[in-house]
């Protein structure tokens, strides 16, 4: 009964061991975790390689074309300028003195698409302009932006992280979409309030030149690229985010009240273009011929494909992933776990959690904790009765965000972009905002779950919310020594 439980653990200790350590890829990594997971739950040598192929084939046939067709559409919106489109628009709309909510409102909206490194680098202008011209702290601005950025990355499809867990949970993308939507907002709120907070602490912080030459180099290229190039509108910039967003709710709504429709055509027709591989097609087409009229048809591809390049590494990950989970399901460990899941004082939602919580501390990528994580705890949950799998998809995209430092690449994008050198500065800024980030969206879901799913306990919100006084006592201890 315990040798699958202990081959599962050894299984994910080697993964993590072999990201960490060694130069062997995730995608090989975890191949070789499931081969581990897979012989000692009794499996043999046949069967573990077919239940690899299928898990892979199986979630990638779910997710794959989403996100081709996402990260095309990214390309298009970060070379076009409709994400500096859309900041220069909300800081018009809010006014003087509200620049850190146009920031983060922007991020919010722009990391739909584009990758949260990329769309940073490309906006930090905007925010640097902005901190010099209002006499405002860029830590302040900078973070608000972030802030926007990461937690619409993290939280919402068609990004590669939110996507792989929808997939492998094996829940509705339009759902998972619209959840990681309404919970991103009070995320945002918590970073933005904590962004004013430093700016009191830090109050006139001018713009330090970036302090890596590669992101220099990154921020530079681009600069020079615009310079020539009309911005697109904001209707057109915003056309098409908004667009997939609005069809796939209307799907959503169709889906709730199946008799308001109307008529059957009607009905089907937005059942058809709601899906989020037809949505995100519409939308991709719409990207091509509003925002980059000026393009030939070869510049055109060549911008496509080279988001179909970032998009290769991302896809054999998030497929290996649901090779280890089908592994997992079909192996006796995910029955074994499940037993004693049920047994413990947190609803069983809080598993993946916590789980990519560990996982992301201890190895720093948020795409790689959301896919992991979700390979493990998906096959344990779906034989629990009752569990919401959105719910637990949610929960382990929002455990993806805890404490982001030294090992994750947006670490030093954020403090190397503002050229922020002391360490616990560093911390201060970038750290303690995604960690409160976790808290606010732990708490959020583990009380949706709570009201609304199965399994809740008061121990649920208590747990992140705990976790994140603790986080602030150690950081304001060590700021005083």
């Amino acid at each position: 009964m315990f040798l699958p439980i202990i081959g599962l653990v050894v299984a994910v200790a080697v993964l993590i061991l072999l990201v960490l350590r060694t130069k062997v890829p995730p995608l090989i990594a975890m191949i070789l975790a499931a081969c581990i997971a897979s012989m000692s739950g009794g499996m043999s040598s046949e069967k573990t390689i077919d239940v690899i192929i299928k898990g892979f084939g199986s979630t990638l046939g779910s997710i794959g074309i989403v996100i081709g067709l996402g990260v095309m559409m990214g390309r298009i919106l970060e070379v076009s300028g409709a994400a500096e489109q859309i900041a220069f628009s909300f800081i018009k709309w809010l006014g003087k003195r509200r620049e850190e909510w146009a920031l983060a409102l922007t991020g919010y909206i722009v990391s739909i698409s584009i990758f949260v490194d990329s769309a940073f680098v490309i906006l930090y202008p905007v925010t640097k302009a902005l901190a010099k011209k209002g006499n405002r702290s860029v830590i302040a601005l900078g973070v608000a932006l972030a802030g926007g950025l990461v937690v619409t990355h993290t939280m919402v499809p068609p990004t590669p992280g939110p996507l792989g867990a929808a997939g492998i949970f094996g829940v509705d993308i339009g759902a998972m979409m619209l959840l990681g939507m309404a919970l991103a907002i009070p995320c945002v709120i918590g970073i933005v309030l904590y962004a004013q907070w430093l700016e009191k602490r830090y109050p006139i912080v001018t713009a330090h030149d970036v302090s890596d030459k590669a992101l220099q180099v990154m921020h530079d290229t681009y600069l020079t690229a615009k310079a020539d190039r009309p911005l697109p509108n904001l209707t057109l910039s915003l056309l098409p985010i908004v667009v997939p967003i609005a069809l796939i709710f209307i799907k959503a709504i169709i889906g709730i009240f199946p008799n308001s429709g109307g008529d059957s055509f009607i009905t089907s027709s937005f059942n058809f273009i709601g899906t989020p591989i037809i949505a995100l097609s519409i939308s991709t087409l719409l990207a091509v011929y509003l925002l980059i009229p000026y393009m030939d048809r070869q510049s055109t591809s060549a911008r496509l494909e080279e988001g179909l390049q970032s998009a290769g590494i991302i896809l054999m990950v998030t497929g290996a992933g649901g090779a280890l989970g089908a592994v997992v399901r079909d192996s006796t460990a995910g029955a074994a776990l499940a037993e004693r899941v049920t047994s413990l004082p947190l609803s069983p939602i809080m598993i993946p959690f916590v789980v990519a919580t560990l996982i992301r501390l201890i190895q720093g990528s948020g795409t790689v904790a959301c896919v992991t994580t979700a390979s493990i705890c998906a096959p344990i949950l779906s034989q629990i009765p009752d569990v919401n799998m959105l719910f637990a998809a949610q929960a382990t995209v929002t455990g993806a965000f805890f404490f982001s430092y030294f090992n994750d690449s947006l670490f030093w994008v954020v403090n190397r972009m503002m050229g922020i050198i002391d360490v616990k500065q560093q911390m201060a800024v970038w750290s303690v905002s995604t960690t409160i980030a976790w808290a606010i969206g732990g708490t959020s879901i583990a009380l949706l779950n709570l009201f609304w799913g199965a399994h809740g306990t008061i121990l649920d919100p208590l747990l992140p919310l705990g976790i994140l006084i603790v986080v602030f006592i150690v950081m304001w201890k060590s700021s005083r020594v």
